[in-house]
Parts: structure tokens; sequence; C-alpha cells
């Protein structure tokens, strides 16, 4: 059986949380595609060719202790942008989405772009104070010294270099159903996610 589940919302929405979720329920393959993104730009660094990074990704590459942290994320979000990187992961994500078995892919552009003919599309979403809260308390428990105040602005200029990017910007798909995570426990969030997929499974 093919079946794929896209995921897509911005950073700490809790898309990569029910995504395992989902992906453990119904024995699916789940892939972060955010960590893609982020292995590119750790592997290529500051000064380095992040096609090339792109082109030359490996497994192991997605195993790094690094790709966590906050300085992780802005990197990613700037080698997203890359219209030559993103073409370089197309292929990898959508051989992965297309695997028997099932597959729940999480990150911005899936249901729109990776897999727009993906049969459960979900578009997660929290409001920007939430989703700094929750992202600190991640970052605070790794030992990271940043503040809260700090990742709120990370948060925000992310969104706005994913959201204005050429290149596959982060939007809903037309048929994406909206999950907003506010107010929901993380409880609910995969309650309703695993929903969805159940009445396209039936």
């Amino acid at each position: 059986m093919r079946f794929t589940v896209a995921i897509d919302g911005p950073a700490a929405s809790g898309k990569g949380t029910i995504g395992r979720a989902v992906a453990a329920h119904f024995g699916f393959a789940h892939l972060d595609t955010g960590l893609l993104y982020r292995a590119v730009g750790a592997k290529a660094g500051p000064e380095g060719d992040p096609v090339a990074a792109a082109r030359d990704l490996v497994p192991e590459d997605l195993h790094r202790d690094d790709l966590r942290s906050a300085g992780a994320g802005q990197a990613a979000s700037r080698v997203a942008a890359i219209p030559e990187v993103r073409a370089a992961l197309v292929a990898f994500q959508r051989s992965f989405a297309r695997r028997e078995g099932g597959a729940v892919l999480d990150g911005r552009d899936i249901g729109t772009v990776i897999c727009p003919d993906a049969e459960v599309k979900l578009y997660v979403i929290a409001s920007d104070g939430v989703r700094a809260r929750r992202r600190w308390l991640e970052l605070s428990a790794k030992g990271d010294p940043i503040t809260e105040d700090e990742v709120l602005a990370d948060l925000k200029a992310r969104d706005r270099r994913d959201a204005e990017r050429e290149a596959a910007p982060m939007r809903p798909a037309k048929d994406a159903v909206v999950l907003d995570t506010t107010e929901m426990t993380i409880e609910v969030a995969v309650a309703r996610a695993l929903a969805e997929v159940e009445a396209k499974l039936a």
C-alpha cells in the first residue's frame, strides 16, 4: 500500500510531534523534512556551498548532534530559500513519500510542492507566543542558553523568510485541513490527525 500523509506548518506548531505519532500509530515511515535542510545548512557551514551539500547529502548527515539547535534552524531557513537546494532534495522526498507501506512527511511545502497528491494534508499552526514557549522549553532542556524573547524573534524571522521566499513559500494547500494547536493538548491534536487519516483509509 502506498499512502502519503503531508503535514506542513511553521516551526514549533506541533507538526513534528503529530507526524511521529501518526506514523507510529499506522506503522508508516516518517520523515522530518526540516532535518534535510538543517543537515544541508550544517554541512555547508557559513562559508560552504549549500547546493553541493544538498547534492552530496547522505542519510548519516541526518544524525548530527547539532541539527536541533537554534543556529541550525536559521541555517535551514536560509538554504531552503535556494531553488537549487530544494530541487536537489525533491526526488529524495518524493521517493520516500511513495514508498510501500505508507509514509508521513512533515515540513513546509509537502502538501503544496513535494506531494500535491497526498491522500491526507494537514496544516498545523499555533500562536507565536505558544510556539516560542514550546521551542524555548525544548532548547532549554538541552542546555541552550537562548532566551524566550530570542526564540520568539527567531521564529518570526524564519516564518517571514519561509512565507516570502519565491521557491515553494510556506502556505497551506487549498485542500489541507488546518489544525490550530494553540489551545490543544498534544493528545487532542494527535487524535484529530488520526481521525483524518482513518477517514481517508476507510
